[in-house]
């Protein structure tokens, strides 16, 4: 399983999960009760269900490099091309615009 939080202007927004089901996207609900709480993108609007995917939300895969900027990315960080979501946690930490996806290890699951 891997896990991300999700990040939206540096404010702690939701996490997005693979599992061997797929994709789940939630807001954390101490989010959800901010006024400033704008949703991540227009196709995951703010609510407090779970959203669910076979495969990565289009919204996250566009965050993705593509081309030889991905190239680099996959020889750099030694990650499978077709792993969408460990692509997204190496290279959206710090990518541009208001989202940012950051990686949950292991350890701090425990």
């Amino acid at each position: 399983m891997k896990q991300a939080h999700i990040y939206m202007h540096n404010q702690s927004a939701g996490q997005l999960i693979e599992d061997d089901n797929g994709f789940h996207f939630s807001y954390f609900s101490d989010y959800l009760i901010l006024p400033s709480a704008v949703a991540v993108s227009l196709t995951l609007p703010l609510t407090s269900q779970t959203y669910f995917s076979k495969t990565l939300f289009p919204f996250f895969d566009g965050l993705i490099p593509e081309g030889w900027l991905l190239e680099i990315t996959v020889k750099s960080w030694k990650v499978d091309p077709r792993d969408r979501m460990g692509l997204l946690m190496v290279s959206c930490i710090d990518c541009i615009g208001a989202v940012s996806v950051h990686p949950v290890s292991e350890s701090d699951h425990e």
